[in-house]
């Protein structure tokens, strides 16, 4: 397990796996008063959260399934991304698709967060790319239905 440097500003408890195989942990609203978002509006939902990655992890910020079937509560940037060297607060970037006004409490799990590994590139310039059986296909190449 990679220990991570966190701050926690916020009342609640810290994001955990809520199972022995859960890839991601629940992350909560850490508001003053609760937020209203109409159908179609945008708002970003402070965590009072602060880490510090190790250099070659980088968080995904993801959608709760629950939220998004039930009430239609998604994020407008998914999977967001927290870089390693990012330490201002987590915010979610939360966006209500349904028809009605959506609301959203102190404590209210908005999101999940996974903790992955990334590898940086450099650039090979080339002038062929070595060929493969799909080439150049592109979306509905395969025929798969």
């Amino acid at each position: 397990m990679v220990q991570v440097e966190i701050i926690n500003k916020s009342p609640h408890q810290l994001p955990a796996y809520q199972t022995e195989g859960a890839s991601g942990m629940d992350l909560r609203a850490w508001l003053q008063e609760p937020v209203t978002l109409a159908p179609m509006e945008r708002k970003l939902v402070p965590t009072g959260l602060y880490i510090a990655l190790p250099k070659g992890l980088e968080a995904q910020i993801r959608p709760r399934s629950g939220l998004a079937i039930k009430k239609g509560l998604t994020l407008i940037n998914t999977p967001g991304t927290i870089d390693s060297d990012y330490r201002g607060e987590i915010m979610v970037p939360m966006v209500n698709l349904s028809g009605e006004k959506q609301i959203i409490t102190d404590g209210e799990r908005i999101a999940q967060m996974i903790v992955a590994k990334y590898e940086q590139v450099a650039w090979q310039h080339v002038t062929l790319l070595e060929d493969t059986t799909r080439g150049a296909g592109g979306f509905g190449h395969s025929g798969a239905h």
